[in-house]
């Protein structure tokens, strides 16, 4: 497709869907999704036949300031536990034959060796958004320019992200709470599990936070105060994942926080996202809301990892089979009269 290719039109693509074998509108949402891939390829046969997940672990400053119920310790642990095919998303991934890989942003601790690990470490993790810049501006670009390069060498028709950090949910609030002017309560949520003691704290924290700077920030001043080096690089990745034509299929609340910055980077990217799932994290619905995006599960999950792309993933394949593969009434001799 050449930027002097036509722009099928909206009447073309629903065209071609309700003439399918079908009574119109009989297969609801799985239409609305085949008319934005349709729309987004600028084709009434758009082959999407492959899916890659890529992981992003990274550390957060504020995890110190005791924002969540587990120690900074985990990532670590959780990136291994990737790199072993331990955890869900994996599990989730092989039942789909969907290839995994696992990218150190900046965890926390001395880097660590693994023939499976991809390192674009920008440091041990980023600094405490609660007294300053949670990255400087090199870092920001750095882990754009790695997020983005990630993308540009995964082959796929479809891109997933997950995302490992402790604290990361801190830091998805205040990011989605300076782009979007959502006030912090309705943000915040639980994360790793917090009780309600902890809770109040998280919140207490994230507000003194927020107070740091003005509410008028451009996207990229608010990722490299508040952001995490995970979530910078996600969002790299999916502008990139966009801009090359592949789908990107956006997982949860981390995930939500860099399409988000990378809408606000890029807004011509919207047709390429497919929200795949609703988390039960509080502050995914009301972001979902102020995205005005309706997802197409909702699970009760809140894992992150990648988890709601890659259950999602079935639905995106049958949406674009549907408009290649499926018969036309002309095409099957089937009468409509």
């Amino acid at each position: 497709m050449t930027d002097q290719t036509p722009r099928l039109s909206p009447a073309e693509i629903q065209r071609a869907i309700d003439t399918k074998t079908k009574p119109v509108g009989a297969l609801g949402r799985i239409e609305a999704l085949a008319a934005q891939i349709a729309a987004f390829r600028n084709s009434l046969t758009p082959r999407i036949e492959s899916c890659a997940l890529t992981i992003f672990a990274a550390d957060h400053g504020i995890a110190r300031e005791g924002v969540s119920a587990y120690p900074q310790e985990v990532t670590a642990q959780m990136m291994l536990n990737f790199l072993a095919g331990g955890a869900a998303a994996n599990v989730f991934a092989a039942t789909l034959n969907i290839p995994v890989q696992v990218v150190d942003a900046g965890v926390a601790g001395s880097a660590i060796a693994h023939p499976k690990l991809i390192s674009r470490r920008i440091a041990a993790g980023s600094a405490s958004f609660l007294t300053g810049p949670a990255m400087s501006a090199d870092q920001l670009a750095l882990a754009l320019a790695h997020g983005a390069e990630i993308a540009r060498t995964t082959s796929a028709d479809a891109l997933a992200f997950g995302e490992m950090g402790i604290g990361n949910t801190a830091t998805a609030s205040m990011v989605l709470h300076k782009l979007s002017g959502l006030d912090l309560p309705r943000l915040v949520g639980r994360g790793t599990g917090v009780d309600d003691t902890a809770l109040a704290h998280k919140l207490d924290i994230l507000q003194r936070a927020a107070a740091r700077c003005p509410d008028a920030l451009t996207p990229d001043t608010i990722l490299a105060e508040y952001g995490g080096f995970e979530i910078v690089m996600m969002a790299g990745a999916m502008q990139e994942a966009a801009e090359t034509g592949r789908l990107v299929l956006v997982d949860g609340f981390i995930a939500t926080a860099a399409a988000a910055a990378a809408l606000a980077r890029a807004p011509h990217i919207r047709p390429a996202m497919v929200f795949c799932h609703r988390s039960q994290e509080t502050g995914h619905r009301a972001a979902l809301e102020w995205l005005g995006a309706d997802p197409l599960l909702d699970l009760d999950m809140r894992l992150g990892e990648g988890t709601g792309a890659l259950l999602a993933w079935p639905l995106v394949k049958a949406a674009a089979a549907m408009l290649c593969d499926m018969a036309s009434f002309e095409s099957a001799g089937v009468s409509t009269g």
